[in-house]
């Protein structure tokens, strides 16, 4: 018995054990808290997952996958299949903290991260392989073509390092692009304090724009006159690392 990738649902199946072994090795499991894999697929990952201590989680929306699953992996009772991880409450659902794996759809890897930084206070770590771009994207400095809105946003809470490349060819299908594996660690003083709804409204404007200076792409946010002759007004967002932009809200919500 086998799955047949559907393309519909971003599935590329991975093919080298190595590889699998690797991603699953990058997570800590210091605190035997629960994982969960998202889109295991005929659990390349799920196999190394099941030898560690922890308790292991599945999202999956695949049928076929996740009869594969159950059918291979007894160790992975009912109540380890929790479905649509873009439906789901992970409050709700998990009782403590939750790191997060897996071989991520293509089609909804952005969608992952910011659903992760939504539950930065539920979700430790993370170890996942996404298309090449976004890795790089998400793991990117300032004052490079790759640094933005997902950039800034995740390692306002998350410390990221990228950890390696994947070829094209590990995997059935093979995708048209190349992937890269990131590991997420939570920052346990990320700084914002409550300002996170308006840290978000400034990245998303300043890089809205990303050529043009700040005094410029942050104008339809109503910018406090206190701030209009701050130093940041004459750079771009490239120009700003993410305690740049942190402590420039700050400031913001004291003079708004």
């Amino acid at each position: 018995m086998s799955v047949r990738a559907k393309k519909h649902l971003g599935q590329h199946f991975l093919t080298d054990e190595n590889i699998a072994k690797n991603i699953v090795d990058g997570l800590s499991y210091e605190n035997k808290n629960q994982v969960l894999e998202i889109g295991p697929g005929m659990g390349v990952l799920t196999k190394y997952l099941l030898e560690k201590d922890a308790e292991i989680f599945v999202a999956e929306i695949d049928t076929e996958s996740i009869a594969y699953l159950k059918s291979h992996y007894p160790k992975l009772e009912e109540k380890h299949f929790i479905g649509d991880f873009l439906k789901l409450n992970l409050e709700e659902s998990f009782d403590g903290q939750v790191s997060v794996i897996g071989n991520f759809p293509y089609n909804i890897s952005s969608q992952i991260l910011f659903k992760i930084i939504d539950y930065y206070d539920r979700v430790p770590e993370m170890v996942g392989m996404f298309q090449k771009e976004v890795a790089e994207r998400t793991a990117a400095v300032p004052r490079t073509k790759d640094y933005g809105i997902l950039s800034v946003l995740v390692q306002a809470l998350y410390d990221v390092k990228y950890l390696f490349t994947v070829h094209e060819n590990v995997f059935n299908p093979p995708p048209k692009v190349k992937s890269g594996v990131i590991r997420l660690t939570r920052n346990p003083k990320p700084g914002l304090a409550g300002n996170e709804v308006l840290f978000k409204k400034i990245v998303k404007a300043g890089f809205g724009q990303r050529r043009k200076k700040l005094s410029n792409s942050l104008k339809a946010l109503d910018i406090p006159e206190e701030l209009k002759a701050h130093e940041f007004m004459d750079k771009r967002a490239e120009e700003l690392s993410v305690a740049d932009f942190i402590a420039f809200t700050q400031l913001w919500k004291e003079h708004s």
